[in-house]
């Protein structure tokens, strides 16, 4: 069983000797592609393999990693991005794991665990897949009318991979995203969605302008699934509210709520926008309303932030009243405001 590490890299001079000393060493054969780095990226690099190959970026991940694994001529490809490393414990696990691997197995998962910066994740590590046979086998399924199993074979794993960045990449995404909408016209609903994600997690004001123009559009031009709808919906609501766009926020709003559960992100953003309107009884409704539904993008506004919006709502709810019910409304500022300090990302 030989596995091929299989990295495109661009710019990485901070952590890539990190990632390599962490796993090249349990790898056969080391297949590093350059995308056009200005640093010592290269060298840092050649010091690991002689394997190293330029490919001029177009800004389109998909065909560096496609040229990336044509260089390949292991067994398996390791897939690896210069940011991640095993630690000690888990270079043990992946060599145990080569040890045993079944060949039928086609891709193997991870768990992808981010402890600081996080980019997409909604917890604490999710599922990924990491390695991958580099020729199927096809495989013949059912004792009659036997067809061929066009379904990899998947393996989740309990290796863990730590993703450390040292920033976020959101605005190179962000680009990519921008130019291929508007090259093509469209995008698949996968990346619809990570766009919509990417946007309401960490883009800025600007971006999220850029990204709600396109969205506009999009919801011109057909229909959405429902998840789908509210994502975007979500994204163009807090657009509205940065922009202090009154009439845009009830616009958007006022589509999502005629579901019958509204995803946590737009009750959050109403929640937020009547905050800072200063009407802080409307402000906590709709903070509850958030952390009582189901996030579709970020885990954060039905969790913390929907906790601390209800804690700050009902804090200054306190500061206008007197006696007893101002208390009270202390007393649920207090409260709320421990409930967001102990909250924690799920595990997965």
């Amino acid at each position: 069983m030989t596995v091929s590490l299989c990295m495109i890299v661009k710019n990485e001079e901070k952590v890539l000797d990190r990632c390599l000393s962490s796993i090249a060493d349990l790898c056969d054969e080391v297949v590093i592609v350059d995308t056009g780095s200005t640093d010592s990226t290269k060298s840092i690099a050649a010091r690991y393999t002689d394997h190293v190959y330029e490919f001029k970026w177009i800004d389109d991940f998909s065909a560096a990693r496609n040229y990336a694994f044509s260089k390949c001529t292991c067994d398996y490809i390791y897939s690896a991005d210069a940011d991640e490393y095993l630690d000690e414990e888990n270079q043990t696990s992946f060599k145990n794991l080569l040890s045993v691997l079944d060949p039928a197995i086609e891709i193997v998962q991870m768990h992808y665990y981010e402890p600081g910066i996080s980019d997409v994740l909604n917890s604490r590590s999710e599922y990924r897949p990491k390695l991958y046979k580099r020729l199927r086998t096809f495989r013949w399924v059912d004792p009659v009318h036997e067809t061929v199993a066009t379904d990899p074979l998947v393996f989740d794993s309990d290796i863990v991979v730590t993703h450390a960045p040292e920033k976020l990449h959101t605005a190179r995404d962000f680009g990519i995203f921008e130019k291929a909408y508007h090259r093509d016209g469209t995008l698949s609903r996968k990346l619809y969605a990570m766009y919509a994600r990417e946007l309401y997690k960490n883009g800025t004001i600007e971006e999220i302008r850029r990204g709600s123009d396109i969205f506009r559009e999009v919801l011109s031009s057909g229909e959405l699934d429902p998840d789908l709808l509210q994502m975007l919906l979500s994204v163009l609501a807090k657009d509205a509210r940065l922009n202090k766009n009154a009439p845009g926020m009830l616009l958007y709003t006022s589509r999502l709520l005629a579901v019958s559960e509204p995803c946590s992100e737009v009750c959050f953003e109403l929640g937020e926008f009547f905050y800072e309107q200063g009407e802080y009884q409307d402000a906590s409704l709709w903070y509850l309303n958030a952390a009582q539904q189901q996030p579709l993008m970020d885990v954060h506004a039905g969790g913390d932030a929907a906790l601390r919006g209800l804690g700050r709502s009902y804090a200054k709810l306190s500061e206008q009243t007197d006696g007893e019910q101002s208390d009270t409304y202390r007393d649920l500022a207090e409260e709320y405001e421990n409930k967001a300090d102990s909250w924690q990302l799920p595990e997965e």
